[in-house]
């Protein structure tokens, strides 16, 4: 009689780890993930006692001065620079992608990878790397050179991904969405001057 209550809980644990394991990789197949970010304008958000500790001491600042026109140095479209520029499309017949990844220099000289009217088939434990090759079509060529710009925030919609300070921008040559779970590519976009 024990072995078979026994025989029973093992046979439930694991029909519920199959069950698990299989949800895990089988819904974001199903499951769309929609981000839409605006483009950033400006550096990082202060916390919020910097910003009103801030602006108590411009207003101070402002008191004590006579009347005048201040420019705002709130950073405009106009100010953006696009570096470089790049279409997304399909890795194979199942890894499918499309959309702009769009490469931008801010006013702060800081630089930014926009992906707009983007989308890319889902899968576990995507990531967005710049990558050396230009247009990438095995794991080798990507993993032979790349820049890791962090998780995937969502496979369908725009999004912006910070560029660490100091990179090299002209090392790198496209923008790739990557599976690190499995090492398989999912969608490549190579850059060009914008």
């Amino acid at each position: 009689m024990f072995k078979t209550k026994l025989g029973k809980v093992v046979a439930l644990l694991g029909a519920v780890m199959i069950s698990a394991s299989a949800w895990f990789f089988i819904s974001p197949l199903l499951i769309d993930e929609h981000v839409d970010e605006a483009l950033v304008f400006a550096g990082p958000p202060t916390a919020p006692e910097a910003r009103t500790k801030a602006m108590q001491q411009v207003m101070a600042d402002a008191a004590q001065k006579p009347d005048r026109t201040v420019e705002d140095s709130m950073m405009t479209e106009s100010e953006l620079l696009l570096l470089e520029r790049g279409d997304f499309h399909d890795a194979d017949s199942v890894h499918r992608g499309s959309g702009n990844a769009l490469i931008y220099r801010l006013a702060d000289g800081s630089h930014l990878l926009r992906l707009e009217d983007f989308k890319v088939t889902n899968g576990p434990d995507l990531a967005v790397y710049l990558v050396k090759h230009a247009n990438p079509s095995s794991s080798a060529q990507v993993t032979s050179g790349f820049l890791n710009l962090g998780k995937l925030k969502g496979n369908v919609g725009n999004q912006n991904y910070a560029i660490p300070a100091g990179t090299d921008l002209s090392e790198f040559n496209s923008a790739v969405i990557w599976c690190e779970l499995f090492g398989v590519l999912f969608s490549t976009a190579p850059l060009s001057e914008g």
